[in-house]
Formats: C-alpha cells, sequence, structure tokens
C-alpha cells in the first residue's frame, strides 16, 4: 500500500433543493454509497436544520463519509476518507452525485498518511 488512505473532496452543484433538503433520503443515499464502495457501515448520524439543509456523517470501518447540503444554492459539500487500499472512495463519490442529480462536480483527491501533502489537480465534470 502506497498510502494509508485516501480522501475525496467533492463541491456538487446543480443539485434540486427538494434532494438536498430530504433527511432520510440524503442518510439512505450516503449509506448505500458506503455499500456501493465496499465499506462496513458502523454508525450513522445526520441532522436536519431549520429552515434547510442537512448535515451528516457515515462511520464506515474504513473512515467516513460526510455531508453538508445547501438546498438554497443547489449545492453540497462531501468528503469520503478510506484507509487502506481496498475501497475505492471515488466509487462512493460517484454514487452521491448521480443519486443527488448534481450537474456538475468537482473534486480532488488527496492521499492521506504520506508525509508532506501534495495536492493534484482538481476534477471537474459537468454532468
Amino acid at each position: 500500500m502506497d498510502t494509508m488512505g485516501r480522501h475525496v473532496i467533492a463541491e456538487l452543484w446543480g443539485c434540486p433543493d427538494d434532494k438536498l433538503n430530504d433527511l432520510h433520503s440524503i442518510e439512505r443515499i450516503m449509506v448505500n454509497a458506503a455499500l456501493e464502495a465496499g465499506a462496513e457501515v458502523r454508525e450513522v448520524a445526520f441532522h436536519k436544520f431549520a429552515p434547510q439543509g442537512v448535515s451528516g456523517v457515515v462511520i464506515i470501518s474504513e473512515s467516513h463519509l460526510t455531508i453538508h447540503s445547501f438546498p438554497e444554492h443547489g449545492y453540497a459539500s462531501i468528503d469520503v476518507y478510506t484507509c487502506g487500499d481496498r475501497i475505492d472512495p471515488n466509487v462512493a463519490c460517484d454514487y452521491i452525485t448521480k443519486a443527488l442529480s448534481a450537474t456538475r462536480l468537482e473534486s480532488i483527491e488527496v492521499p492521506r498518511g504520506v508525509g508532506p501533502i501534495h495536492v493534484q489537480d482538481v476534477k471537474v465534470r459537468a454532468l
């Protein structure tokens, strides 16, 4: 293994506000994303804000997935961090992007645990 982990940080744009404001749907999407990537889900915690927005975390044996949604902007920020080389965080990120019907994805992958951080170029995809 070259790294202790991989951390995908993603910006999702153009998501429908109703999807970004639905606590139960977002929770289901995040858990399913973890499972789709082959991760083992340990704990789940989500919170609905008033008047809008959802934040949550899915703790996996391999690390975590998080989301913070801003329905008024059609935007969600997500993190998918996996330890080891068995789980690809991009699989979970792609699942979340599709499930939230994002029209634009900006993402970066940061290797973790390899010394000084060297950030690669941001990937931008119009969907």
